[in-house]
């Protein structure tokens, strides 16, 4: 298995609208998540970090630039059902993401017949098991469960497909600092035992800190600075940007550490 077979991004530019109104949103974006590999895209709002997952699932379509997943080639706006075969996505908002008036039974079984599978009960049974809900849950609509096991359903619909690739939206960003962990630990502990590859957009150091071995710092559309999770741990930093990113979220952990 060869490196290509993750994530390779070369000289990628995503823009929104045309001539005098075009905003570019993405600026010659360049990085490699090998395969089982974990890597965080990091900055703040508007940084383009998201665009970047948009892009990659078509979502963003005007875009140009090079992109391959596990060594194929991605081209135009339309992904096809063998992408979405390897490659699922994680929202940030699990209040959104779910329709309120389909139980979990009806949302994992749906991803099951778009991704062609038959046979959905065991699947499902597996699935529910594995982000530690069980079968109790199945048949629940989204108002009767809490925040974080809606993302936990997030996360079976996600990975109820058996995709190799997981791309992750600020997956705790709308839950509960409680909770976050919980869920933080959870895609951990699937990384390992599924052997996936994330792809993981944060505002939160900490967060990437915790998931990821290698981050791409990102400021106004332009990844500034590529770093590894130990050099980020022991502060070391090259562009000033990304230095003052980890001065804030060392200090917000001093203001938690004192509340």
């Amino acid at each position: 298995m060869s490196a290509a077979d993750g994530i390779d991004l070369k000289n990628v530019d995503v823009w929104f609208g045309e001539h005098e109104e075009r905003v570019d949103a993405v600026i010659d974006a360049t990085f490699h998540v090998p395969r089982g590999g974990s890597f965080g895209l990091v900055g703040e709002s508007g940084s383009g970090k998201s665009t970047i997952l948009r892009a990659i699932t078509g979502l963003a379509p005007t875009w140009s630039g090079a992109i391959s997943v596990l060594g194929k080639p991605v081209t135009g706006k339309v992904r096809n059902r063998e992408f979405y075969a390897s490659v699922q996505m994680v929202f940030q908002d699990p209040y959104a993401s779910l329709h309120p008036r389909q139980t979990v039974d009806h949302v994992l079984s749906e991803s099951l017949y778009l991704s062609g599978i038959s046979e959905p009960d065991n699947r499902i049974v597996k699935v529910l098991d594995d982000v530690g809900l069980g079968q109790s849950f199945r048949f629940r609509y989204p108002h009767q469960l809490s925040g974080g096991q809606r993302q936990r359903v997030a996360i079976a619909r996600a990975l109820v497909a058996d995709p190799s690739i997981l791309l992750l939206d600020e997956p705790t960003s709308a839950l509960d600092v409680s909770v976050q962990a919980e869920i933080l630990n959870l895609l951990t502990d699937l990384r390992d035992e599924l052997d996936l590859t994330y792809l993981m957009v944060s505002h939160d150091l900490a967060v990437v800190g915790h998931m990821c071995s290698d981050i791409a710092v990102m400021n106004r559309g332009k990844i500034v600075e590529l770093l590894n999770v130990k050099d980020m741990r022991a502060l070391k930093a090259e562009h000033p940007y990304t230095q003052q990113l980890l001065d804030a979220s060392v200090q917000r952990r001093r203001e938690d550490l004192d509340a």
